[in-house]
Formats: C-alpha cells, structure tokens, sequence
C-alpha cells in the first residue's frame, strides 16, 4: 500500500490527458494563455498504462481522467479500454465539460468507463458563456443526454458557484439535477494561479443550511465515491447534493489523493508546491520496481494541509495545467 506520513492511505489518482481546453472559465485557465505544454512532452498512453498499472499493484483503485478537457485527446477511447482491463483498477471515470461528449459517450461506455462528473455552473446561456467564454451549453446538455443514452449511472454535475454570477442559480440547478437523476456537487473556488486569486469565493456552509432546510435534506451515510466531497440527500435516497469545501471546512486530515500532469509531474496537494516527475524514469527505461519504488519517494512529500486561506497567492500554476 502507498501511505503517505500522516498514516493517509492513497487510493486516488487523478491523471490530466492534455492541459488545453476548448473552453475558457474564469477560475480555471487565464485570458489569452497560451503556455500550454509541448505536446511532445505529454506522456504516452503506453507510460500513462504503466503509471497506473504500478499504482493499482501498490493499492491505489480509483483513477479519474482529466485535463484540460480529456476529450481532446485522440484515441481517449483506447486508453480507456486499456486501463479498465489493469488488474486493482476498480473505478475509472472521466472529468469532462462534456462538450465532445455527445461524440464520444457510447465509446467510451463501450471502452468501460464506469462514470463522468460533468462540468456545468448555470442553465443560463449568457452565465454559461460568461464564465466559460463560450456558448457552449446547447453542446453540454447534449453531451448529458448521450451520457444517460449510453446508459451511465451516478452522473455527477460540478457547479462552482461565483459571487454576484450564479449563486442565485443553485436551486435551479439543483431542481435540474433532481430531474434528470444527476447528482449535484458545489464547489468553492480555490486560489489557483491568478484566475482563481482574483475570484471571491462562496462559503457554502450557508447554503448547505438553506439546501436542507428547502429540500428536506439528511446527511448521507452512504459512499458516495473516493473525492472529498459531503453528501445531502433526500429521504428516499433518490438525489444527492455534495459539497468540496476546501475554503471554508478543508478535509486535508482525510486526503487520500495525488495528481499527475499530463507531462508526467506528480502533484502531492493541490495547495502546495510539492511534486514529483515520474517522466525522467519513464524514459530512461526504468523496471517496474524502480517504477513503483519512485511512487514511495513521490508519497514521502505530500504535505499534512493545504494553505490556501492562509497563503492564497502561493499557488500561481493555473488548475488545468495541474489537473481538474
């Protein structure tokens, strides 16, 4: 098993398959950025199957791909049908703004993806193309109807709620969500690189509060997934409402996650600068144990906390260079 010092057990990787997006939203890539990576640099799908294969050997089980937008990557279908078949992979789902999707979600169904947390802030097409920089919401509510025709469960929809831009569109999405069988997770918005800093983010504490009270909301006891998030739910089971609250009540004593660019760099906490490149090993024709003893080292530097309260400014690489 890989445990890092803080006696945290790491079942969770998240992999980026590109940085670029086809979108642009306020908190996650800057206005006119272009200091994407090499695609010459990303790695392979032969070194991404060998990353993970070594981390299912060593205990971890659930992987999320992401980017950027995944999707962009060609031959994403492959990789799936390649990592699904690895022994101890026993969740494998997607991060997506779901705007190839209604292209790709049979595919990737079929490849054996088990499930997608989808990118989505508002039901609003001016909000939408306000914070993505796009009009890209008939693509993603197209992209959802491909995902329930494939036959996906447990869809789960990320809003980020942003002050004085969509707070006032929550019960509306969640009334959606609540609709089409998906299950709505709220997300204060970190402060990462200089598009996050600039954004004040929503303490959802508040509106865990109304969302019960309105709703008729009991604490899940249920697991709901390997992420961070707390889960609401209605009595009879049926909708569920999450909460990622890394502002206003962090989680970091129970983290049980690293993150790997699309490059090859493991990051060790979102809110720190500790990392680790598995690429120079990848490339010089490493074996698998010195594949997996790399992976030890890599875990020794994941720090106890974040500190995005108490150092906001410290992070100024931008979420989808780090991986959603």
């Amino acid at each position: 098993m890989l445990v890092d010092r803080f006696n945290r057990r790491i079942e969770y990787l998240r992999i980026s398959l590109i940085d670029k997006c086809d979108l642009r939203c306020t908190y996650c890539i800057p206005e006119g950025f272009t200091e994407f990576e090499h695609a010459a640099n990303y790695l392979s799908f032969d070194e991404i199957e060998r990353v993970v294969a070594a981390f299912a050997r060593l205990g971890t089980s659930r992987f999320r791909l992401t980017g950027g937008e995944p999707l962009l990557r060609k031959n994403v279908d492959d990789l799936v049908r390649r990592l699904a078949a690895l022994d101890g992979v026993e969740d494998l789902s997607m991060t997506t703004n779901a705007t190839q999707l209604a292209r790709y979600a049979q595919a990737l169904k079929d490849a054996g993806l088990t499930r997608f947390n989808i990118s989505l802030d508002s039901l609003s097409p001016e909000v939408v193309k306000n914070i993505s920089g796009s009009d890209s919401l008939p693509k993603v509510l197209a992209g959802l109807a491909a995902v329930k025709a494939a036959g996906f469960e447990r869809t789960k929809i990320n809003m980020v709620p942003l002050v004085g831009i969509n707070t006032q569109h929550i019960e509306q999405m969640i009334r959606f969500c609540m609709d089409h069988g998906f299950t709505l997770r709220l997300i204060e918005v970190m402060p990462m690189g200089v598009t996050g800093q600039r954004l004040d983010y929503v303490n959802l504490q508040s509106i865990i509060e109304e969302a019960q009270s309105k709703f008729h909301l009991i604490e899940s006891t249920r697991i709901q997934g390997g992420g961070p998030a707390r889960y609401w739910e209605t009595a009879d089971g049926s909708f569920s409402l999450g909460f990622i609250t890394p502002r206003s009540q962090h989680f970091c004593e129970t983290c049980n996650r690293v993150r790997m660019t699309a490059d090859g760099v493991l990051h060790l906490c979102l809110g720190q600068n500790d990392s680790f490149d598995l690429k120079p090993y990848l490339r010089s024709g490493c074996s698998d144990e010195e594949l997996e003893e790399a992976l030890r080292l890599a875990i020794e530097l994941k720090p106890e906390k974040h500190e995005f309260n108490e150092k906001p400014e410290q992070i100024i690489r931008i979420m989808a260079k780090t991986g959603g």
